[in-house]
């Protein structure tokens, strides 16, 4: 007999509830800052086959709503009462995304017989390899990125598996901080497994396996009402990271949204190959990847925010991900960075869905700052220490209804700052400035949320600081409906000084006591003409330190004289002025609009087809080859229709006889 209305929504809240116990165990005994300050953590609960029914909304990762656990929970050969199973490799089974996120999950039984498993991951701070915190754009393959263990029992029938324990801690560079997270992971899941038996004591076995069911199909139903009220057409969007490697060329993702119906396919032909650096996604092909998933989720919600959120949701979504690119990387390609790439994502989801429902959904976010890491020794204790400082996001982009969140918004909401007085007692750094950075929103009708900057001294010698997901110093936030895009990122070492250094996107490097650094994140794009909003909320802007005086009459028309607005030269300027404001439906900034001069649509799809028909391990190598050809070219033959591309494609192939090409 199918579970009623009243008891399902009943089940709901204790389901939710059971997820929210395991991350407030989590979040109240992790050891690192970055999952007990940050949170950069997830718990949840699943079916035996590995569906997600139910997470928390107010702790923890907002990434992994739809993560469905199967592939993982297979590898194990057979479960018994007080196993508990983990993986950090992003290749077993596709559902660890990067080596860091040590992924754990345990099976509940109820006399006898799985009846769901309790999950969930942290962010280790680091897992050995190669650089402090393990992760690097530089990087090249997923072995340089720390020690990766496979789906193995940690604990099997309640004991402690001291093997992998001691492989894993000998690998890693703060092995007490580890060990630390692990427990409370492990503390945990043994509270979930509590709250399922509670919840199957109070509503019985029968209406527990059937609601948990049902809750998926409640979400999914949700989600498909939500799509049918979308327009049906098919909606393409792109966008691009700085660089596929240091000093490398753009890195594009390419999406194709089609809607029909209740249901919708989103098709990433079109997308960069996978790259020699490690912003690659991990998804193994999965037509439903968390991953991939996202920017699909925060979609739908930002539509109707009573949508339950679990992997229901993601029923109405398949994905055409081509093997090889930078959304199916094959192995052993690095993957590490793969958290600027899924940032990137979700604002070219919400690129095409604003096509769709442009009066409902914002302009893109800030991104482009990085999650700030340290390795030093601490000048008091002579202990290493190796830390996450702080995550330099940026804001939410302005929407139909109002200006973005300042600072931190949309895709990186979720994660929390560190207070500086705990930064400053656990890491020997000084703090010099942490807040919003002014002028650096879009401007708009509603203006994109600002950026947030960081500035700190090293106090040690030999501080090595790692700034991963370093980006958007090249092509910014956009904006959208008339509003404008936000502001480049920002890193420099030594600002001010004689011996200032623009560090650009690099994402490791050491420095030593009273050396100085400056990152800023980029600021998110405005929604709207900015020529039509208020001169009151501009004034108040003003005001408050978010925009200066100089570019609220050039950016808004509105004109301050000694704290007031002047009305008539206010109106004298929008008149003269409201002409540079541009009429195209995105404003995607300077960096990106000079790349596509060269760089038009039909180049860019006459490249990554062209390089589609290679073998894998030769795509990369060509399209740096192709890149250098067409920079060479002479004005008179860059038409822009793909001719150019085809003919340097086939002068780059003649000299590489080596290359075979399949049959």
């Amino acid at each position: 007999m199918a579970i009623d209305s009243v008891t399902l929504e009943i089940l709901k809240n204790h389901c939710r509830a059971a997820a929210e116990s395991m991350a407030f165990t989590l979040y109240r005994t992790a050891h690192s800052t970055f999952v007990k300050e940050t949170e950069d953590f997830t718990t949840g609960l699943t079916t035996p086959d590995g569906e997600t029914f139910a997470t928390p909304t107010d702790l923890g990762a907002t990434w992994f709503v739809g993560l469905n656990y199967k592939n993982v929970i297979d590898l194990i050969a057979h479960y018994d009462e007080g196993d508990i199973c983990l993986t950090n490799d992003p290749y077993s089974g596709y559902v660890c995304t990067h080596s860091p996120d040590m992924h754990i999950w345990k099976p509940v039984f109820h006399e006898g017989e799985i009846v769901c498993f309790v999950v969930g991951h942290i962010h280790n701070t680091d897992v050995g390899g190669a650089v402090p915190a393990s992760l690097s754009r530089t990087l090249s393959e997923v072995h340089q990125e720390g020690i990766r263990i496979p789906p193995a029992k940690i604990m099997e029938r309640g004991v402690m598996n001291e093997d992998i324990m001691s492989i894993m801690l000998a690998n890693v560079r703060m092995p007490e901080q580890n060990w630390g997270d692990l427990k409370a992971q492990i503390a945990a899941m043994n509270t979930g497994e509590r709250r399922v038996h509670e919840m199957i004591a109070k509503f019985g076995i029968e209406t527990f396996k059937e609601g948990t069911a049902a809750l998926l199909d409640y979400a999914e139903q949700q989600a498909r009402a939500i799509v049918r009220d979308l327009p049906d057409g098919r909606f393409f969007f792109a966008d691009y990271m700085d660089e596929d490697v240091v000093d490398g060329y753009p890195c594009r993702i390419a999406l194709e949204v089609t809607i029909e119906g209740e249901e919708m396919v989103f098709d990433f032909t079109g997308s960069d190959p996978q790259i020699e650096g490690s912003v690659n996604i991990p998804t193994g092909g999965e037509v439903r990847h968390a991953l991939i998933m996202v920017g699909l989720v925060y979609v739908l919600y930002s539509l109707d925010t009573s949508l339950f959120l679990n992997s229901g949701v993601s029923r109405v979504c398949r994905c055409i991900l081509p093997s090889g690119t930078i959304v199916n990387p094959d192995f052993p390609a690095a993957v590490g960075l793969r958290t600027l790439s899924v940032q990137r994502l979700q604002a070219i989801i919400f690129g095409a869905f604003v096509q769709a429902a442009p009066d409902r959904l914002p302009a893109s976010p800030g991104s482009g700052g990085p999650i700030m890491n340290v390795n030093a020794i601490d000048n008091k204790t002579g202990r290493r220490v190796v830390a996450s400082i702080d995550p330099i996001t940026g804001g939410a982009g302005g929407d139909p209804f109002a200006d973005g969140a300042e600072g931190s918004g949309a895709n990186s909401s979720f994660m929390k700052n560190t207070p500086v007085e705990i930064n400053e007692a656990e890491v020997p750094i000084r703090i010099l400035r942490y807040g919003l950075l002014p002028d650096s929103g879009g401007p708009g009708l509603h203006r994109g949320g600002l950026a947030t900057v960081l500035a700190f001294r090293a106090e040690a010698p030999n501080t090595k600081v790692t700034a991963r997901n370093r980006d958007r110093t090249r092509f910014t936030s956009w904006g959208v409906r008339g509003g404008r895009a936000g502001t480049p990122s920002i890193f420099l070492l030594n600002p001010g000084t004689a011996g200032e250094v623009n560090l650009g996107n690099t994402d490791i490097l050491t420095i030593g006591p009273g050396d100085e650094m400056l990152v800023a994140s980029g600021g998110a794009g405005g929604w709207g003409n900015p020529f039509e909003r208020d001169p009151k909320a501009v004034l108040l802007d003003v005001q408050r330190g978010f925009v200066s005086q100089s570019l609220a009459e050039r950016d808004y028309g509105v004109v301050i004289s000694d704290g007031t607005i002047d009305t008539e030269a206010t109106d004298q300027r929008r008149a003269a002025g409201s002409g540079d404001v541009s009429n195209a439906f995105y404003d995607y900034g300077a960096g990106r609009d000079d790349f596509e001069r060269l760089w038009t649509e039909a180049n860019y799809s006459a490249l990554t087809e062209l390089l589609a028909a290679l073998p894998v391990h030769w795509r990369f190598f060509v399209k740096h080859r192709v890149f250098e050809a067409v920079e060479a070219l002479d004005e008179a033959a860059r038409k822009g229709d793909g001719s150019e591309i085809r003919a340097v494609f086939a002068d780059v192939l003649a000299n590489y006889p080596q290359l075979r090409l399949p049959a």
